[in-house]
């Protein structure tokens, strides 16, 4: 081999190694690319089903949640359930045709739910449930206001403008229902401490402002002298308000609702309702499907993820 064909060979050997060199210095970059979060799942799909749009404060929850999936770029699916616990066991098991990734839940029963919790679990859907619980399935976590922690916060509220004396009516919610069940467990966690406060009525009105006014009407009728109401929601609360209203009673009696919808707040500064536990519904929706996203890309969650209450009186 002459001096000029080596001199070429070893050209061309240099260019090589050069080459090699190069694709071996890309290689680590695109590793750190997909360290850095380029291979999560953007291409989420989220299934919502409310319990009712007959309430507003489900229907901010459902707007906030939507309005969350459109900025992180989700698409989102959701359906009423009109407070039947059939539709929406049918409501979901439409979404889990429609390829979603998560199944986000706000239960019109927490009993009868379970069967649509499992039937999601049957087809490896995770489940999250909003403001109400499933009392069976496999459930990732579950976002809502310590309704306990509130209903304790009414008890107290009631406690100290009855300076600890007096008859209380309580206006149930849905029977079944965790909200419902915790929120009365949180109240007679207080009142039931003071000897002389006194539940002398508790009937259940669904969360429903004609129901609330016509069980209020009926525990008037019926045990004579009230002292002070408390509604595990503030649609009953506003019904019980009219019907205190009718009797020319409203002055004499203590009204706290549950939720701080936009009427319960206007009521509130009107110096009609009392008090009302603000559950911030926005920020439930918005949490919820925040909890979707990282649920879908595989992080690990929390069983409880809980949304801020406060006590708003003015």
């Amino acid at each position: 081999m002459n001096r000029l064909t080596r001199k070429l060979g070893i050209g061309v050997l240099l260019l090589v190694l050069l080459f090699v060199s190069a694709c071996s210095t890309e290689a680590p970059g695109s590793a750190d690319d997909t360290e850095t979060g380029d291979n999560e799942k953007e291409d989420i799909k989220i299934g919502l089903s409310v319990s009712t749009l007959n309430n507003p404060f489900f229907v901010t929850l459902r707007d906030s949640a939507e309005s969350k999936a459109e900025e992180l770029g989700y698409e989102i699916v959701s359906a009423d359930a009109q407070d039947d616990p059939s539709k929406q066991l049918s409501d979901i098991e439409d979404m889990l045709q429609q390829d979603i990734d998560v199944l986000l839940v706000n239960p019109t029963d927490s009993d009868a739910v379970v069967a649509a919790v499992e039937l999601a679990n049957g087809e490896d859907i995770p489940v999250v449930t909003v403001d109400r619980s499933s009392e069976g399935g496999e459930v990732v976590t579950h976002v809502a206001s310590d309704n306990i922690s509130g209903g304790e916060m009414a008890g107290e509220f009631i406690g100290e403008k009855l300076d600890n004396q007096g008859e209380i009516v309580e206006i149930e919610g849905v029977s079944g229902s965790s909200t419902s069940r915790e929120r009365g467990e949180g109240f007679h966690n207080i009142i039931n401490e003071i000897d002389e406060l006194e539940i002398v009525a508790s009937q259940s009105a669904d969360f429903d402002r004609t129901k609330g006014l016509s069980v209020m009407e009926n525990i008037i009728q019926g045990s004579g002298d009230v002292d002070a109401v408390f509604a595990h929601n503030d649609e009953m609360a506003l019904g019980a308000l009219e019907a205190l209203e009718a009797k020319n009673i409203l002055e004499d009696v203590v009204v706290v609702g549950f939720d701080a919808t936009d009427d319960a707040v206007s009521s509130v500064e009107d110096g009609r309702l009392d008090a009302t536990i603000a559950q911030q519904p926005d920020l439930i929706g918005e949490s919820a499907v925040d909890a979707a996203g990282k649920v879908a890309n595989g992080e690990d969650m929390e069983d409880f993820i809980p949304i801020e209450l406060k006590l708003v009186t003015e």
